[in-house]
């Protein structure tokens, strides 16, 4: 018997999508009159049909998927990655059967509990209680099945208090822990978990990423999106990397995260980002300079370096705040700067105008490559106002003399001297 659970052949998926076309600043009224029964026509024409009815004038086809094809099988672990738009969750909602695929066909040979959105399958008007029953009933569990798991079910959730409690008065974190402490408890052949986890707390995701690995340790097939490479590193064997709507490689976690992260990283010590009209405040670019101010995407481990930012602000804002995440290649996050923690170094309010910000960071870090993820948001209430992730990469040279056998572990390349008193 084989042991493939999922076989994807070939799957893609087409959507239908509505444009208003340009109009001129004056026109006749026979011209809208005209216009609105061309619109009323083409309409009931779908309707007749069966078709979807589509807003606008016209209509373009975009493919979320194409040529989409993977075998994965039983028990393993697979981190399904890619940038936003990429296709990650239509793929998920076609292995959940959730949507069905334009082309190509899918084979799963067991049952799949899925946890896509927050309070997917629940009622807001049902309580946590009645909802443990009916979601369980709806990924195909009896009475007799659930009841047996319920205790664990909400244990798990830590939601005892709040039980007999309408879910629509949950708050997202409470949401999230109720669904998948039912989708990972009932006993799923295929667990397909999305980026709900960002919803939950520290402490919350460390233990779903525990209770996923129990999953696969039982023999059960684990499908994770996440945009947590360490993540994805740790709970992983293997992986697959979707790059607009195609499979853009497909191997072991450790290959295929360090080539997305390699790929995503434009490879430039100085980068220029486009505008956008709408934005109140927004990144113009980023570089990374060595000790003597020199734009370089090579530095030595025993120097100092800067990254320098560059911000426009299109009108008067206040109360925001900046952020920098620097990622080594396996994706896991080996600094965050905040520009809170410097108070008084920045101003409260910025006029509008452009502005650069230049950040010093001593020779502490381990040869290898970093990329560099940018951020920008309002403090109360706390809005994003810019996010760029993987803006730029540059690389940390090892500069020593010292002859080593193999590369110094860790994240830092602290130089720390050794005092020794005898006695």
């Amino acid at each position: 018997m084989s042991d493939i659970v999922i076989d994807a052949e070939n799957i893609g998926k087409k959507y239908t999508i509505g444009h208003l076309s340009e109009r001129f600043p004056y026109m006749a009224l026979r011209d809208v009159w005209m216009q609105n029964a061309r619109t009323v026509w083409n309409k009931t024409k779908d309707l007749v049909k069966g078709n979807p009815i589509i807003q606008g004038d016209t209509l373009e086809e975009v493919w979320a998927l194409r040529d989409v094809h993977f075998k994965i099988r039983h028990g393993e672990a697979v981190g399904i990655i890619g940038r936003n738009g990429a296709g990650k969750s239509t793929l998920l909602k076609i292995l959940s059967r959730i949507t069905e695929p334009s082309t190509g066909r899918v084979i799963i040979d067991g049952r799949v509990a899925s946890l896509l959105e927050v309070g997917t399958g629940f009622h807001p008007e049902l309580s946590g209680r009645e909802n443990i029953y009916l979601n369980g009933t709806i990924l195909g569990m009896t009475r007799k099945e659930i009841k047996r798991k319920f205790d664990a079910i909400v244990d798990f959730a830590e939601i005892e208090q709040y039980l007999d409690t309408p879910v629509k008065r949950y708050s997202s974190g409470m949401y999230v822990r109720l669904a998948f402490a039912v989708a990972a408890h009932l006993e799923p052949e295929i667990l397909v978990v999305d980026e709900v986890l960002a919803v939950g707390d520290a402490a919350f995701q460390k233990k779903c990423l525990g209770k996923m690995g129990d999953v696969t340790k039982e023999g059960r097939t684990v499908l994770f999106v996440s945009h947590n490479m360490a993540a994805i590193n740790r709970l992983c064997r293997s992986a697959i990397w979707l790059q607009k709507g195609q499979v853009q490689g497909t191997g072991s976690t450790a290959e295929i995260v360090g080539d997305y992260l390699a790929d995503g990283a434009n490879c430039s010590a100085q980068i220029f980002f486009k505008k956008s009209p709408n934005a109140v405040m927004q990144y113009r670019s980023v570089r990374v300079a060595d000790s003597k101010g020199v734009t370089s995407q090579y530095i030595p481990d025993d120097q100092e370096f800067s990254i320098e930012l560059e911000i426009e602000a299109s009108r008067n804002i206040s109360d925001i705040y900046f952020g920098m995440i620097l990622q080594n290649q396996e994706g896991i996050n080996v600094l965050f700067a905040d520009s809170r923690d410097v108070a008084g170094h920045l101003p409260d309010r910025f006029q509008t105008g452009i502005y650069k910000i230049d950040l010093h960071l001593p020779p502490v870090f381990a040869p290898g490559t970093y990329s560099i993820s940018l951020g920008i948001a309002t403090v109360h209430p706390v809005m994003q106002l810019d996010n760029v992730e993987s803006a730029c990469s540059f690389e940390i040279l090892n500069n020593s003399n010292e002859k080593r056998t193999a590369p110094r572990p860790g994240f830092l390349n602290l130089h720390i001297p050794w005092k020794l008193d005898a006695h």
